[in-house]
C-alpha cells in the first residue's frame, strides 16, 4: 500500500488545490456528482484490481489505470471540500442585516484579546434581534467581535470590556458586517483567516449615549480551559510586571511559550524574530509539542518499566513502548488543547496521531510513505491549510531532513527499536546517548542540521515572504537548544511556582540580545522580487540536489537551479512609461509609482494602533515583493491616514528622500530632511514628468487646514515623439490630489492649472466636500479610484459623490470592492483589480 500513498496523496493535494482556486462552491448536484462518480471509478479500479488484473494487464496500459484512480482521488477531494464550503455558506449573514442596530446574545468562546482601545474576542450568538422592532433574525452561529471604548462613557472608570472572560453570556447591542479585509498582492489575506476559522461575519460592540449598554448575565461551564488560560496570562504578568531585570519586556514571549498567546508580544520583537528566523520558536510550535510528548513518554516508559520490578502485571498488559506512545500523545493533545487548539498545533496532534497508530499496528513503511500519509490527514482535516506557508515550510522541512540522511535515519530506527527492547535504570539514557556519541559531533549533527533546512526551504522563504534570512541558520542554531531545553521548560514549570517565570525570562534575555545584533547585520536578510511558481518549484528541486549525498558535480547543477529565483526581476515599464498601484490600506492613501528605473510613494496610508501602520503591514512588504528601491516619498499632508506607515517606509529605505507639506518640528523631521512640495516644481524620471501643482508657497502662510495644503502631483507618460509645437505629443497622465476640497479644486481651475487626465486618485476618499461637478468635468479621467475603508465611520465615498461621477461618464473603483488597483500608462483604459484577478469563493462579494 504504502507504494502507491505518494501518487494517492499528490492526486488528493491536486483536487483539494484545485477547489480552493475557484471563484464560487459548487452547486449541490455537481458535489453529488463528483462524488458519486469519483467513488464508481474508484470501485470499479478496486473490482478490477482484485479480479480481473489480467484483463487489465492485457487491454489497459498501466499508466491509464493509475491516471483514471489519480484522477477519481482528486474528484473526490475536490468534491468533498465543496461539500464543506456549501455546509459553512448556509451560515452566513444576509447583508440587509449589515450596519443595523442589534440586540444580541453572546457567549464569548475565545480567549479575549486585550488592546489599548478596546479587546477582540469570538462570541457565539444564541440569539439576535432587531433593536427598531425587536424582530428576531438569524445571524451566523460564530461572529468576531471587536469592544473599544470609543463610544463609552468618559465617567467609567473601569471599562466593561475588561471583565471580559471566555464563558461569559452577554447582551449586547451590535453592529455586524460581512468578513472584509485589505486585498494586495502577495499580502495576508484577513478573509481567508476567518473562513478558516469558521467565522462568517465580524461586529463591534457599541455602548454609546441612548444604546442599551452591555450587560453581563451569566457565566458558562462550557469553556473552561479558555477560563484557565486567561488566568495564567494574568499571572504571567503580574508576576513579570514588577521586573527590574527586563523580564517585563519578555512577558509577551513567556506567554507564548506557555500557552500560545502571541497578541501581546511587540511589533518591534516579531521584527527582530522575522529578520532572524526564528519566529516558529516564539509560539506553540511543533518543535515543542513534539519535545513534550517525547518527554512524557520517556518517563512513562521508565514508570512502566520499573513497575515490572515491583512485581505489577501492566508489562504484561500493555507492553511498554505502547503505553508510552499513547501517554505521550495524550500529553501532547492536553498541551495544544489548553494552547488554544491553533492550525499549527492541530497539524502537530494529527501528525503525531498518524505515526503512532503506524507503529501501534506495527507497521514499518518507507519514510515518504508515513510522511505522505501524514500529509494526507493533515489536508483532510484542514484543506486550507494549503493555503499556509506554516504548512509547507513544517512538511518540507521535515521531509529535506529525512532525505538529506535516509541512512542515518534508517540506522536511527533501528537503535531506537533495540532500545525500546531494553528495560532501563532512568528516563534520562537519551541524555547520555548524546554525550556518548560526542558533543562535537552532536553540534556537527546539528549543524548540518540547519544547513538542510536553510537550503530546503530558501525558496519557499522567497516564495512566501520575498526575503531570505542569511543570518538565519546561526540565529536557530542558538536559539532552537536554547528555547526548547532552557527557556520553555522553565517557562512550563512557572505553572508550579510562579518565581521560575522570572527565571525563564531572565534566560531569554541573553539570546533576545544576540538575536537583536544578528538583525542589525547590515545583509543579515536579502530581499527577492516575487518569482513565478515554475522557478519556485525549480529552486525547490535544486535545494534537494544540493545536500544530497551525491558528487559535487551533480550538486552543482542544483546549486544552478538555485539561481533564476534569486536574479528574477518583475517587470518594469518601458522607458517614457510608468504604472502604479493604488493598494488596499482600508481609509486612507497609498499608491506606488514605478518608472524604468525609478519609484516614488504617495502616501503611506492609517496607523492601526501602537504597534502597527500600513507601511509596516502592507507597503513595505509589497515593495519589497515587487523589488522596488524607493526614491521618493511624498506625504500629501499631516493626516494620520496618510502619514501613519511613514516611519516604517523610511527605516526600509534609508536613501529615499521625503517631500511634504508638513509643519517645521514635525516628528517625521527628524528621520529625513524635508523638501517642502509647492506649485511649479518639476523633475523627469525616465522620461517620465513629473510636477507639483499644489500648494502655492504663498499658501504656507495663510494658516490653512492640512487637507488645504495637501500636494497634488501629475505624472505625465512621453513617447519620445514631438508634436508640431516642438512639444512632446501627450500620451496617458495620472493626477494624485491628497484630500484637497472645493476652494482648492476651485483655485486650480481659476489658475488652468488642470488639464485632462487619464487616471485620477478621487480627492478626500469620495468626501461630499470635495470632486466637485466642474471639477471632474475639466479632468474626465478614464479611471478614477477611491481609497477607503469597508463601511467606514466617515461614510467615504458620499452617494452624491458616485452619482457625479456616474452621471459624468467616469468609471470609479472603489478599494473595499477593488481591492489594490493596478494601472498602467501604455494601457490607460485598463484598470487590473486584485479582487476580480484573485477572486475566490471565501473572499468578499459586494452585495
Amino acid at each position: 500500500m504504502w507504494r502507491w500513498m505518494p501518487g494517492w496523496v499528490g492526486a488528493w493535494l491536486l483536487g483539494t488545490r484545485l477547489q480552493l482556486q475557484q471563484e464560487s462552491v459548487w452547486p449541490v448536484a455537481w458535489t453529488l456528482t463528483g462524488v458519486a462518480s469519483a467513488l464508481l471509478v474508484l470501485a470499479g479500479a478496486y473490482w478490477f484490481d482484485r479480479c480481473q488484473a489480467h484483463v487489465i494487464q492485457k487491454f489497459v496500459p498501466w499508466a491509464t489505470h493509475r491516471l483514471a484512480v489519480w484522477g477519481a482521488i482528486a474528484l473526490l477531494a475536490c468534491a468533498l471540500v465543496n461539500a464543506r464550503c456549501a455546509l459553512q455558506m448556509q451560515e452566513a449573514l444576509n447583508p440587509r442585516l449589515e450596519g443595523q442596530d442589534l440586540h444580541a446574545l453572546v457567549e464569548v468562546t475565545s480567549l479575549p484579546r486585550m488592546g489599548e482601545k478596546g479587546v477582540l474576542f469570538r462570541g457565539r450568538v444564541l440569539r439576535a434581534s432587531l433593536a427598531s422592532s425587536g424582530d428576531a433574525v438569524k445571524v451566523p452561529t460564530f461572529i468576531e467581535f471587536n469592544w473599544s471604548d470609543w463610544d463609552a462613557p468618559s465617567s467609567m472608570d473601569l471599562p466593561l470590556w475588561q471583565s471580559l472572560q471566555a464563558g461569559d453570556q452577554w447582551q449586547f447591542q451590535v453592529r455586524l458586517k460581512l468578513p472584509h479585509g485589505s486585498l494586495n498582492p502577495g499580502g495576508f489575506d484577513e478573509e481567508l483567516r476567518l473562513w478558516e476559522l469558521g467565522i462568517m461575519a465580524t461586529g463591534s460592540v457599541h455602548a454609546g449615549k441612548g444604546q442599551r449598554p452591555p450587560n453581563k448575565l451569566s457565566s458558562s461551564w462550557r469553556y473552561p480551559v479558555d477560563r484557565w488560560r486567561q488566568q495564567v496570562r494574568a499571572q504571567i504578568h503580574s508576576t513579570l510586571q514588577a521586573s527590574e531585570l527586563g523580564a517585563k519586556s519578555s512577558a509577551g514571549v513567556i506567554a507564548a511559550l506557555v500557552m500560545g498567546d502571541q497578541a501581546d508580544i511587540a511589533s518591534s520583537d516579531w521584527q527582530i524574530f522575522r529578520a532572524t528566523g526564528v519566529a516558529h520558536l516564539m509560539s506553540i510550535s511543533g518543535l515543542h509539542i513534539t519535545m513534550l510528548a517525547w518527554l512524557a513518554s520517556v518517563l512513562l516508559a521508565w514508570g512502566w518499566r520499573s513497575s515490572a520490578r515491583r512485581g505489577s502485571v501492566l508489562c504484561l498488559r500493555l507492553p511498554a513502548p505502547l503505553a508510552a506512545s499513547v501517554g505521550g500523545l495524550l500529553v501532547a493533545l492536553s498541551y495544544a488543547i489548553f494552547c488554544g487548539w491553533g492550525l499549527p498545533a492541530q497539524r502537530t496532534i494529527l501528525m503525531l496521531f498518524v505515526l503512532s497508530v503506524l507503529r501501534w499496528q506495527g507497521v514499518r513503511w518507507p519514510w515518504y510513505g508515513s510522511w505522505a500519509l501524514a500529509l494526507w490527514v493533515v489536508s483532510v482535516w484542514d484543506p486550507w491549510a494549503l493555503l499556509q506557508a506554516s504548512f509547507w515550510l513544517s512538511f518540507v522541512a521535515v521531509g529535506a531532513l529525512i532525505l538529506a540522511d535516509p541512512v542515518a535515519a534508517s540506522q536511527r530506527t533501528n537503535l531506537e527499536t533495540q532500545d525500546a527492547k531494553m528495560v532501563q535504570p532512568g528516563p534520562f539514557k537519551e541524555f547520555r546517548l548524546m554525550l556518548g556519541i560526542g558533543l562535537f559531533t552532536y553540534f556537527k549533527s546539528l549543524v548540518r542540521e540547519q544547513w538542510v533546512v536553510t537550503v530546503a526551504l530558501a525558496p519557499l522563504s522567497i516564495l512566501f515572504f520575498g526575503q531570505l534570512s542569511v543570518s538565519g541558520m546561526l540565529a536557530n542554531l542558538m536559539a532552537i537548544p536554547w528555547v526548547t531545553l532552557c527557556v520553555t521548560p522553565l517557562a512550563l514549570a512557572g505553572w508550579v511556582w510562579h518565581p521560575l517565570w522570572h527565571v525563564a525570562a531572565g534566560a531569554f534575555e541573553p539570546l533576545m540580545w544576540g538575536l537583536t545584533w544578528l538583525s542589525q547585520w547590515p545583509s543579515g536578510v536579502w530581499h527577492f522580487a516575487q518569482a513565478p511558481m515554475g522557478l519556485t518549484l525549480l529552486a525547490i528541486l535544486g535545494a534537494l540536489i544540493c545536500f544530497q549525498q551525491w558528487p559535487w558535480a551533480l550538486r552543482c547543477w542544483g546549486v544552478l537551479w538555485l539561481l533564476p529565483i534569486g536574479l528574477w526581476q518583475v517587470p518594469k515599464p518601458v522607458w517614457g512609461q510608468f504604472d502604479l498601484w493604488a493598494l488596499d490600506i482600508g481609509q486612507g492613501n497609498a499608491v506606488l509609482l514605478r518608472t524604468a528605473h525609478h519609484a516614488l510613494l504617495y502616501d503611506t496610508g492609517p496607523t492601526w494602533g501602537a504597534d502597527a501602520d500600513a507601511g509596516q503591514r502592507v507597503l513595505v512588504p509589497f515593495m519589497s515583493r515587487m523589488g522596488v528601491d524607493l526614491d521618493r516619498l511624498m506625504l500629501s499632508h499631516r493626516d494620520s491616514d496618510h502619514t501613519g506607515g511613514a516611519s516604517a517606509v523610511l527605516a526600509s529605505h534609508p536613501h529615499a528622500d521625503l517631500w511634504t507639506s508638513l509643519e517645521a518640528g514635525h516628528p517625521l523631521s527628524q528621520l529625513r530632511e524635508v523638501n517642502r512640495c509647492h506649485a511649479g516644481q518639476k523633475w523627469t524620471w525616465d522620461g517620465v514628468r513629473f510636477e507639483v501643482l499644489h500648494p502655492a508657497l504663498a499658501d504656507y502662510a495663510l494658516n490653512k487646514t492640512s487637507n488645504g495644503l495637501s500636494c497634488v502631483l501629475r505624472i505625465d507618460a512621453s513617447q519620445g515623439d514631438l508634436s508640431q509645437n516642438g512639444h512632446d505629443a501627450r500620451t496617458a497622465s495620472a493626477l494624485l490630489v491628497g484630500d484637497i476640497e472645493a476652494p482648492q479644486e476651485q483655485a486650480l481651475l481659476q489658475a488652468h492649472a488642470l488639464q485632462a487626465v487619464d487616471f485620477l486618485l478621487v480627492p478626500h476618499h469620495g468626501s461630499l466636500t470635495s470632486s466637485g461637478f466642474d471639477f471632474v468635468q475639466q479632468l474626465m479621467p478614464k479611471w478614477a479610484v477611491v481609497q477607503a475603508g469597508y463601511r467606514n465611520r466617515y461614510g467615504h465615498p458620499s452617494p452624491q459623490v458616485v452619482a457625479r461621477y456616474a452621471q459624468l461618464g467616469v468609471p470609479l473603483a472603489m478599494s473595499p470592492v477593488c481591492g489594490a488597483a493596478h494601472w498602467q500608462s501604455q494601457t490607460p483604459q485598463a484598470l487590473d483589480c486584485e479582487r476580480n484577478l484573485k477572486r475566490r469563493y471565501w473572499h468578499f462579494k459586494a452585495p
